[in-house]
């Protein structure tokens, strides 16, 4: 036997030996499947039988929900398309004025949800809004003597869902362009193409997986809505699954129309990654220099701060002014014990789920980083699908077994000792905070596992050699390089369970109500200057992520920061 032949490869190896290290895994694997347990559920009831409801719906309102939805995504993925790559290459590669400012300030509107900026251009441009009554006023019209676009409707709701979905576009296809070589630019501009036709034929093919993925989260953003469309009376999956689980009673035709918009979701996955592994233009050269961008002038200039302006404008500056005056206009009314019982409601939530999807992601980070096997990294990918799953599937995966768990429970408890145990588990936060878990984990485990990436396998090597099982390890070397991954993890989470509507309207407890829930039931009794500052409060707790991310996409080229 040739010398040395049973020695470990490497260092990875080495600590896969470890006994430890192996339960780790099998720890990493079992969380892994118990969160993807909702999914499962809604895929396993594709085959129980749904009393004719299946039959019902398929012939009366499946075919709304189909077209609804596609021609939502159609509108989402067109408007998207045009205002996220048109900005991230103004900004990226042209000089104007104000691009310094527009470079971070486009990742704006990601702080504002859907459904509150529907309640609040529905506030202002409804028929007793200020826009209408301004018209009115200043030509004399009366009710029925002119014409004036409907906000809610099906193509009102594309245009609110695209004015805070861009930014995914742009987020991601300007990190494209920033990390392009300059090389390749400068041999097109040499071949004589200006920047438009440089634009056409070489950046936007390089960028393509880019915008496929931004497009990707955009449309899955779109079909897990469901305030907006709910509001807007647009019939889709998300507003079907709740007519069939509140107004039919029937959690096996709900299960199914949710496993159907899990399949649209699954195609679209799909497809983003199918675009990424057939992409046919790849760089040719590592040199990365500093951007030389076109300066623009005169007209054109003016015209690149109206393209970046007017996104900005409709998808944050203006709504937030606005709820900001509605806020101001209620004053100390609006801000009571009740309000302050919201707040804390919804910080305490959110805090909770963030640290224990904190938790959860560094054991199947760390378990995958011992031992990245096959069955390790696929129950690791399988745990952070929850993030393109919709809130109202999940919400509906999560109720199921944990009613069935409660009643089993009861039911056992009754005959053995006469005690009834009640819902403890679907009953009460221990079913939302679970399906915050399935929903945001992902968020959390990208994060951290960016920031296990970062250090070297030496590292875990010398600590083994020290004596230190894995545990010790992870606490005493990893987490001290890890707080500012950490704090991005814990922050992603908790900004994102607090807009999260869906799933906390089906799964809340009797007498909780959240910042979300509360705006949303304030709008849809029509008091949308009373949500004001229920909306605002969540508004401004997601600046904190979208400043994050700006910071980061600037960081990850070496570019100059003018």
């Amino acid at each position: 036997m040739r010398r040395g032949a049973n020695k470990p490869k490497d260092d990875r190896d080495r600590l896969n030996l470890n006994p430890s290290a192996r339960l780790w895994s099998v720890a990493s694997v079992a969380v892994a499947l118990l969160i993807a347990l909702p999914v499962l559920v809604i895929l396993g009831f594709v085959l129980v039988p749904a009393e004719g409801t299946w039959q019902h719906l398929a012939a009366t309102v499946l075919p709304d929900y189909v077209t609804n939805s596609l021609l939502l995504m159609l509108g989402v993925a067109l408007g998207t398309l045009i205002g996220g790559v048109g900005t991230a290459w103004l900004t990226t590669m042209c000089q104007f004025p104000g691009r310094g400012f527009f470079e971070w300030a486009l990742l704006l509107p990601m702080a504002m949800p859907a459904y509150i900026i529907a309640f609040t251009y529905t506030g202002m441009l409804d028929f007793a809004g200020p826009v209408q009554a301004g018209l009115r006023a200043l030509t004399g019209w009366g009710y029925g003597e002119y014409w004036f676009p409907e906000i809610r409707s099906l193509a009102g709701a594309a245009l609110m869902l695209s004015l805070v979905l861009f930014p995914y576009v742009y987020l991601l296809t300007r990190a494209a362009f920033l990390s392009q070589s300059l090389c390749v630019l400068e041999v097109s501009r040499t071949l004589g193409n200006g920047p438009w036709r440089t634009f056409l034929r070489v950046a936007l093919p390089l960028a393509r997986p880019a915008i496929v993925a931004g497009l990707s989260l955009a449309m899955m953003e779109t079909l897990a809505d469901y305030g907006t469309v709910q509001y807007f009376g647009v019939s889709t999956f998300t507003t079907g699954i709740f007519r069939t689980w509140y107004g039919l009673n029937s959690p096996a035709g709900a299960a199914q129309l949710s496993a159907l918009l899990l399949g649209f979701v699954l195609v679209l996955i799909a497809l983003e990654r199918s675009s990424r592994r057939h992409a046919r233009y790849h760089h040719t050269s590592q040199r990365h220099q500093a951007i030389r961008r076109h300066r623009l002038r005169g007209w054109w200039a003016a015209g690149a701060v109206t393209f970046c302006l007017v996104p900005l404008l409709l998808g944050f500056l203006i709504p937030a002014g606005q709820l900001a005056f509605w806020a101001l206009t209620i004053g100390r009314t609006a801000i009571d014990r009740d309000f302050l019982g919201l707040v804390l409601n919804s910080l305490e939530l959110a805090a909770l789920a963030a640290l224990l999807a904190l938790v959860l992601a560094l054991l199947l980070a760390y378990g995958k980083r011992l031992h990245p096997t096959r069955p390790v990294t696929g129950a690791v990918r399988l745990a952070g699908l929850g993030y393109a799953v919709p809130g109202t599937v999940i919400a509906i995966g999560v109720i199921i077994p944990f009613a069935w768990l409660d009643n089993s429970l009861d039911a056992w408890m009754r005959a053995r000792f006469g005690i009834s145990t009640g819902l403890i588990l679907s009953g009460t936060l221990a079913a939302l905070l679970f399906a915050y878990l399935v929903r945001f984990l992902a968020a959390s485990l990208q994060t951290v596992e960016s920031g296990l990436a970062k250090v070297k396998p030496s590292m875990d090597e010398a600590g083994r050699s020290l004596g230190l099982a894995p545990g010790k390890v992870l606490s005493r070397v990893h987490l001290p390089m890890l707080k500012g991954s950490l704090l991005t993890a814990l922050l992603l989470v908790f900004v994102d369970v607090l807009k999260e509507l869906p799933a906390t309207l089906i799964l809340r407890p009797f007498n909780f109500n959240t910042l979300a829930v509360r705006a949303f039931e304030l709008a849809s009794d029509e008091r949308l200057a009373d949500s004001a500052p229920a909306a605002l409060t969540i508004v401004l707790a997601g600046l904190g992520p979208v400043i994050l991310l700006s910071r980061s996409i600037t960081r990850s080229r070496h570019a100059d920061p003018a």
